[in-house]
């Protein structure tokens, strides 16, 4: 295999991952840690949606959500989602795929507890993914639950956060004439040994 040097240079594709959001952090203009989600409904028939991912951990990508949303019944359906995180200001990528489990409750209600109070109340008032009759109807219902909840709301059980765990990993930054470099990292199983290839842009 290729030797990799530079910016795919690591023996650990989380901290390789780590050190590129790091340095898109200061050139993106805005949410740097956006990733293109992607999950798929009992038919097979993918969705793909922006959401923001909120920590790269020793094993797992996370990211916080409603549980009872689109995005959250696909995924406790399969147990598997994907996605691409993408810098245009560097011309990276990096696409994982890989098995999804919940967060612990313990980790998401620290993220929950660490959110703006509005943010807080409005995880409370919408029921994401389901039709709204209007974002009046919305805002009463962010109304009612700010004073239900208080200052000090607890994290609702149908919220919270997930932890996607990679089987397949890859890294590509754009080259001259579209001979872009690819890396990818796979393993067969969350137990096994990563192995690495080049693949052709």
């Amino acid at each position: 295999m290729d030797k990799r040097k530079g910016i795919f240079a690591g023996d650990d594709p989380f901290e390789i991952a780590r050190a590129w959001l790091k340095e898109a952090e200061g050139s993106e203009i805005n949410d740097p840690n956006a990733i293109a989600l992607s999950t798929v409904d009992p038919d097979g028939l993918p969705n793909a949606r922006m959401v923001l991912l909120k920590e790269i951990a020793d094993d797992a990508f996370v990211f916080f959500t409603n549980y009872e949303s689109q995005k959250g019944t696909e995924i406790e359906a399969s147990g598997k989602a994907a996605f691409v995180m993408h810098w245009k200001s560097l011309q990276r990528q990096v696409r994982v795929r890989g098995i999804v489990e919940r967060e612990s409750d313990e980790g998401s209600d620290a993220y929950y507890n660490s959110r703006a109070l509005g943010s807080r109340i409005g995880a409370w008032a919408s029921t994401q993914s389901r039709p709204l009759a209007s974002k009046a109807a919305l805002m009463e219902a962010v109304a009612k639950e700010g004073l239900k909840r208080g200052l000090n709301p607890k994290r609702p059980a149908f919220w919270g956060g997930y932890r996607i765990l990679p089987v397949e990993i890859e890294f590509w930054a754009a080259g001259e004439f579209r001979l872009h470099d690819r890396f990818r990292w796979r393993r067969d199983t969350l137990d096994a040994a990563w192995r690495t290839e080049r693949l052709n842009p």
